[in-house]
């Protein structure tokens, strides 16, 4: 292998007084903004492809660390990104895509200073979850102690996925450093050659739409669910599709919302079709994330606002056969679910504030499916996010998950800046893999037996979970650790 023409400057500096003199030879031998690349081709230490929450994380987490901050690196994101910078609402108005952030998520954005930059005053932060089960009634209640409100006592904070995005994108820009490519492609991506300017033979060469033409070091995908990364890397990612759709919407609720409490909590019911969920935003509104069938999805999203705001009041207080019948009707279940709700005898403090109305256009429905890579590793390539696992919403962890990714993938790749190391190669990657990826696929596994396990009207099964959520719910210990698994400030689970 030629070795590649080297310029004094090098990743050399961060070496501490006592290390030896080979150690900084190789830094030196790893410096990839030094390189001199063949024509056309541009070379990196990393390309990131995909310039969601997970990628521009990266990017902020490597920007800020003084180990990583001088490494080359660009984002290629096939979208725009004006939308994200320029994003802005009224404080009555919010965006359809809300995702639950656990505390330890929002402690690893305050780390890398991106938390500074998201619009507080559109975060909601919660310190109580109430599940219940819509057969049998059995429920379960996570909360914060009230001798934790106010130090920190939050079971997660709720935000608006672009929200998030735009205080990413200006923690970037703000640390400066990075080649954002936006609006452009990738059209393939390719091993390079072995040139007289250096052994580029193991590196991924991106092209893109425009022709230019990117080496990686290291090539990390972020780039969803379809990634051509983890194409190029020949990377399996297995799983099913749920034949369940994810309706979305923003609601706003009666009065101050949520009773004017300033405990605010979120709400989920487990029904035969899917859980419909409530979880609160700023004022008097809320998300709802309601997991449902094809059919009954598309129904939904064709009812007029005021059957539909019916509809969302019913799934939280009516029971299974009721909510059977008001699904078969075309129209007409505002009067339906008024007459119902007059007969049917349930707690006022036991379900979400009633809703009131919807917003205009927020009404939304997407599939749920469940894939796993194979890995999250390849010769100098590494995935992370949607690109590496997708799972069903119903434990609201999708993004903490691919928060996790990015820190650890962080962290990886400081220790080999470290010590010397190339951040590309697989070995020293696996700390990465290692660290990641039997924590996601237990988790991911609990989540698909939970919707699996609260799925079916089957009275044996029905019995068995309600007796299981009654235990849980009366063993302060058992329901305080599954709480701190849930917000993600808790032990390992392995």
């Amino acid at each position: 292998m030629k070795s590649p023409n080297l310029r004094p400057r090098n990743l050399g500096e961060y070496v501490c007084s006592n290390c030896t003199r080979q150690l900084r030879r190789q830094r030196r031998t790893y410096a990839t903004t030094t390189l001199a690349s063949p024509s056309n081709l541009d070379i990196y230490d990393i390309v990131c492809v995909g310039g969601g929450p997970a990628g521009l994380s990266l990017l902020a987490a490597l920007r800020s660390n003084p180990l990583t901050s001088r490494l080359r690196i660009a984002l290629i994101e096939s979208q725009s990104l004006s939308p994200t910078r320029t994003f802005s609402l009224p404080s009555t108005q919010f965006s359809n895509r809300c995702s639950s952030l656990t505390p330890s998520s929002v402690r690893f954005l305050k780390d890398i200073g991106a938390w500074q930059h998201v619009q507080r005053e559109r975060v909601q932060p919660y310190s109580e979850m109430r599940v219940w089960d819509g057969v049998s009634g059995t429920s379960i209640d996570f909360a914060v102690p009230e001798q934790e409100m106010g130090v920190g006592g939050v079971v997660a904070y709720m935000n608006e996925n672009l929200n998030l995005t735009q205080g990413l994108l200006r923690r970037v820009e703000e640390l400066g450093g990075v080649e954002v490519i936006e609006g452009e492609t990738v059209e393939n991506i390719r091993l390079g050659s072995d040139t007289t300017n250096g052994d580029f033979s193991s590196w991924p060469v991106l092209r893109t739409n425009s022709g230019r033409e990117l080496a990686a070091r290291l090539l990390v995908g972020a780039d969803g669910g379809n990634s051509p990364v983890r194409a190029f890397a020949g990377i399996e990612s297995r799983g099913w599709d749920y034949e369940r759709f994810g309706v979305v919407a923003t609601l706003k609720m009666e009065g101050e919302g949520w009773g004017g409490n300033a405990r605010k909590i979120a709400y989920q019911r487990f029904l035969p079709t899917g859980p419909v969920a409530c979880l609160p935003m700023p004022g008097n509104h809320c998300t709802l994330v309601w997991s449902t069938t094809p059919e009954l999805a598309q129904k939904l999203k064709s009812l007029s606002p005021t059957d539909f705001v019916a509809l969302v009041n019913a799934a939280f207080r009516l029971g299974v056969t009721d909510l059977k019948y008001l699904h078969t009707l075309e129209s007409g279940q505002e009067e339906e679910v008024s007459w119902r709700e007059q007969h049917t005898p349930f707690s006022a403090e036991q379900v979400p504030q009633k809703v009131v109305g919807v917003q205009e256009g927020s009404v939304a429905m997407f599939p749920l499916k469940f894939r796993h890579a194979d890995t999250y590793i390849g010769q100098r390539v590494a995935l992370i996010g949607d690109a590496a696992h997708t799972t069903h919403p119903l434990a609201g962890q999708g993004l903490n998950q691919g928060q996790g990714d990015v820190e650890a993938l962080a962290n990886t790749v400081s220790y080999s800046v470290e010590h010397g190391m190339d951040i590309g190669v697989r070995m020293n990657l696996e700390s990465y893999e290692s660290e990641r990826y039997a924590k996601n696929h237990l988790l991911m596994g609990v989540v698909d037996k939970l919707h699996k396990l609260y799925a079916t009207e089957n009275p044996g099964v029905v019995g068995i979970r309600s007796l299981g959520l009654r235990a849980v719910n009366r063993l302060d210990g058992v329901k305080g650790f599954f709480m701190r698994q849930a917000s993600g400030t808790g032990e390992k689970l392995l």
